[in-house]
């Protein structure tokens, strides 16, 4: 019974962490770049975006979740967008990476999980994408599935993430208030040797810069030394990988979802996927070894989508030219960056697997440091 109560009490204050409203980054003055936020400061501010999400905390050893993003409201195989696909470091799990590769566009939803779940949530990728009014007849379908590895707080080994998690949180997807913290695929990762998770942030340009939006999604569970909008937080902490041993913490993964409403075709998306991981760079990640660090950039332009079922053999689409691209650039690097950092201060205290506990970021010790390098006003 008291090993029962326990888990309950566990439960239940993770839950009330959540359901508490969580101030952001910017709520604490901090202002990553000069290109302002979209509306929610979020991925879904790119319209037609939505994102699901399913949180999985259950006794002492289950952290673990599934995050969802829709590229647009409509049937994805049968009107794909164009993607592309930056392995920063490719040790990873990226499920239906090539195809996007050698095909330039994406046709499911993104599904985030665990290391373990990937064919999880590629066995209910091809259930939702197969029953969907005009897939009667499909014999193929290339699920996209990205992962990070949560096994130091979840019980990895258990698969607990089922298929009807994954539709859960497809259903579920919305166009606002994206969870960040340990909830979804983030619930049991962690980050520079802090609670980890998801987080999301948006750049709109303005008109005269095309008055395009870009909005990214990150599942952090990575290492480095911490750095917050330049300030030097890790080493002021004295919590950076080689501060006890070798590679303390480095390893890990770090999933970006960059998308954006610019009209960009397949190559230029992977430009702009390159970019997101300059935002991460900016955090002071380091893409170690074991580190698999991947970003997926798609666009929702209707004018460029790629039909499954095409009516003449020539696309004609406008794509935005490359003189024009600069500015979408430093918008997912702007938008990469303060998602991580979001992932962070969204973060709760966690106990997890084997008694393992990771602690959220201090932000009382924080805040100081952040003032001393003058990245927020006294």
């Amino acid at each position: 019974m008291k090993k029962l109560l326990v888990c309950l009490y566990i439960v239940i204050a993770a839950l009330e962490a959540r359901a508490q409203p969580l101030k952001r980054a910017r709520d604490y003055g901090l202002q990553f770049g000069v290109i302002p936020t979209g509306k929610q400061n979020a991925i879904t501010d790119v319209a037609g975006v939505k994102v699901g999400q399913t949180t999985l905390i259950k006794g002492d050893n289950i952290r673990t979740g599934v995050t969802v993003i829709m590229p647009h409201e409509g049937n994805v195989f049968q009107q794909k967008v164009p993607a592309a696909v930056f392995a920063g470091n490719g040790f990873g799990k990226l499920a239906g990476s090539t195809q996007i590769a050698e095909l330039g566009n994406l046709e499911t939803p993104i599904v985030l999980t665990n290391t373990l779940n990937v064919s999880t949530g590629l066995d209910a990728l091809i259930d939702y994408t197969l029953q969907q009014k005009g897939n009667e007849k499909l014999q193929s379908v290339n699920a996209v599935v990205g992962e990070t590895n949560d096994g130091y707080l979840n019980d990895i080994q258990g698969r607990h993430v089922t298929k009807n998690d994954v539709l859960l949180a497809i259903r579920n997807a919305k166009a606002s208030d994206v969870a960040e913290g340990a909830v979804g695929a983030g619930t049991g990762t962690v980050c520079f040797g802090f609670k980890g998770g998801i987080g999301t942030a948006s750049r709109l340009l303005p008109k005269s810069l095309g008055g395009y939006t870009v909005g990214v999604l990150v599942q952090t569970n990575f290492g480095g030394v911490l750095q917050i909008d330049g300030a030097p937080v890790g080493r002021e902490l004295g919590k950076f990988d080689f501060s006890n041993q070798l590679m303390n913490n480095a390893d890990g993964s770090c999933m970006m979802i960059v998308a954006t409403d610019a009209p960009l075709d397949s190559r230029n998306l992977q430009r702009l996927a390159k970019r997101a991981f300059m935002g991460l760079a900016k955090t002071g990640g380091i893409a170690s070894n074991g580190s698999g660090d991947y970003v997926i950039a798609f666009s929702t332009a209707a004018s460029v989508r790629v039909f499954h079922q095409p009516v003449q053999p020539l696309q004609q689409a406008e794509y935005l030219q490359n003189d024009y691209v600069s500015p979408v650039f430093m918008a997912a690097i702007e938008a990469t960056e303060e998602a991580i950092i979001n992932s962070l201060f969204a973060g709760v205290d966690m106990k997890g697997k084997e008694g393992h506990q990771v602690p959220a970021l201090p932000l009382d010790r924080v805040m100081p440091i952040l003032k001393k390098y003058n990245v927020v006003k006294k």
